[in-house]
């Protein structure tokens, strides 16, 4: 809506200097610039300039919403216990679920994500296949309890989101509407001038088969992902997989203990050996849900905890402590090898091919044992993905070697297939009749996290520099000084709104002509107009806040040029 804001009279106050807590570039700039304030760990206040791009975000993300069919509703953010016991996710969320009780002992939780309320609410409303497919939506503020809030409202407890929900009664249906939010995603993010990134992901505790995540490559990202040079692939570190071929190993020497003191960890192993440390077979031990889990990877690889947390979940997965090796003679500190292990699940990398030897623990106090072959002398009872992912991995596509880059996390879509719908029986009745097991989708935008991004994306060393579509203004007119200039400025401005135009102007007396050209440039609005020392003639200046380049022009010539 086109509009005069006068800065005379807006409350944005900037500073000089970034907020001595700050990390990133958004969050330095974002409260350098007046568009939100801290009160407390990742709880934060929009301030007028702020909650107007976060305004003009939400209108893109609405109205690509509502181009594919969306209809928006408003759940509560404060959501009973029960269907969230249902689900299961009162305890798979942890300690990341807010939860609060009411004066009755009633227990309830600030809403992170709304899968099972909107599967009840489409239970009481849709009970026939003639009610489907639907696509539900809303944007409204959603609550984490971050065990380390930070990176300003990048990583905060209370943020706004879009979360949206398809549901069909086919597979197809499910696949049809996952690639009409997929296609609306690509729309948002190219209209609000995001770089962003499609990648293969994993669901988690949400869920679901098909997983892919939008990610905002920036410096400040506290996503890792890699992508190909050679071909279309991408992936989120924790969803790369290896494609690992069994090898021939009958060529293989039985096995053989090695006297080894004084070795309990690979490099101390390798060392005393004289071999590569990717030579050796390194035996991790977990707890499952309690129950001792060896983990095996190369020597020279990691374990991605969180890797192998996402493959077993909803399942708790912990580290052993030293009292989990009482009672366990099996169970050799340091010493650990597949090929003695009684009892004990084992889950290896696919790198842990059959046929492939290696040098592990014997089970024995300052023993290991070499030719160790996998299928020959042990056995995996599952192949998991769960190494630390490494730039130069192959590619599972084509073999070239990986690269990896941080980024945001700005969407994710999943297939969440029918795991809430069995959860709460959601059925309707099919064309024959019989009832129909309703199956779903669940796409998700970080609202607040998206002007972050932005901010991270859109910067220089001066300030911000926001895309058109989500910038607090069309057009920041800057008055120079004096009595002249200020009134130049505001009957420039009125025109400007006349034309269709929003404009901020520095209306602000007893501010230096410096001051207020060093905020238009922090504040970042596209287009700065400045009536400046050829008022009198009725010539302005027009400067591109990207570009810096300038141009003195008559009022009328700006008008039409910023109105075109």
């Amino acid at each position: 809506m086109a509009q005069v804001q006068r800065m005379s009279r807006l409350m944005v106050k900037t500073l000089r200097d970034d907020p001595a807590d700050a990390e990133t570039l958004s969050h330095k700039l974002l409260v350098r610039a007046g568009y939100v304030r801290r009160n407390a760990a990742g709880i934060w206040s929009w301030l007028p300039l702020g909650k107007k791009v976060l305004e003009n975000v939400t209108r893109v993300v609405r109205e690509e919403m509502d181009e594919i069919g969306g209809q928006e509703v408003l759940l509560p953010a404060l959501l009973p216990k029960e269907p969230y016991e249902a689900s299961g996710r009162w305890e798979e969320y942890g300690a990341e679920l807010f939860r609060l009780q009411d004066r009755r002992g009633g227990d309830y939780l600030l809403g992170p994500t709304h899968e099972e309320i909107f599967t009840q609410l489409v239970k009481d409303q849709c009970t026939s296949y003639k009610d489907l497919p639907v696509i539900l939506y809303q944007i409204q503020t959603k609550y984490r309890d971050e065990a380390r809030p930070r990176s300003g409202i990048l990583r905060g407890r209370e943020f706004q989101m879009k979360d949206s929900y398809s549901f069909d009664t086919t597979d197809e249906g499910l696949a049809e509407a996952y690639a009409l939010h997929r296609q609306a995603y690509v729309r948002i993010f190219e209209r609000l001038g995001l770089e962003h990134k499609i990648v293969s992901a994993i669901s988690g505790a949400m869920g679901g088969s098909a997983s892919e995540e939008f990610l905002a490559p920036a410096a400040a990202g506290e996503d890792t992902f890699v992508y190909c040079p050679s071909c279309a692939y991408a992936a989120n570190t924790e969803a790369v997989t290896f494609k690992a071929q069994a090898a021939d190993g009958s060529a293989h020497a039985p096995v053989e203990e090695l006297d080894t003191p004084d070795t309990p960890t690979i490099e101390s192993l390798a060392a005393h050996l004289g071999v590569q440390a990717s030579e050796t077979l390194k035996n991790l031990l977990v707890k499952v849900d309690g129950e001792i889990v060896g983990v095996g990877v190369p020597g020279d690889r990691e374990v991605d905890l969180g890797k192998l947390e996402d493959h077993l979940a909803p399942a708790v997965v912990e580290l052993v402590t030293a009292e989990d090796f009482v009672g366990r003679p099996d169970l050799v500190k340091g010493y650990v090898g597949p090929q003695g292990l009684e009892k004990v699940r084992f889950i290896a990398d696919p790198r842990i091919a059959p046929g492939t030897a290696w040098i592990t623990g014997a089970n024995k106090e300052g023993k290991h044992a070499r030719n160790v072959v996998a299928g020959r002398d042990f056995e995996v009872d599952d192949y998991l993905d769960v190494v630390v992912v490494q730039d130069g991995d192959p590619c599972p596509n084509c073999g070239t070697g990986l690269k990896m880059d941080r980024a945001i996390e700005i969407g994710h879509i999943f297939q969440l297939g029918r795991k809430y719908a069995d959860a709460f029986q959601l059925d309707v009745l099919g064309q024959n009749g019989k009832p129909v097991r309703v199956t779903m989708g669940s796409y998700g935008i970080g609202v607040s996290r998206a002007v972050a991004a932005l901010a991270e994306q859109h910067a220089d060393d001066k300030g911000l520099c926001w895309p058109a579509e989500v910038a607090p203004a069309d057009v920041h007119v800057v008055a120079a000084g004096k009595a002249l200039q200020t009134e130049l400025a505001l009957e420039v401005s009125e025109k400007l709104k006349a034309a269709g135009l929003r404009v901020l102007v520095d209306d602000r007396a007893g501010v230096s002509p410096g001051v207020k050209f060093t905020d238009a440039e922090l504040i970042g609005v596209p287009k700065i107009l400045v009536a400046g020392r050829r008022s009198a003639e009725g010539v302005v200046e027009l400067k591109d806040r990207r570009t810096g380049e300038r141009e003195e022009l008559t009022v009328d010539e700006a008008i039409a040029r910023l109105s075109a």
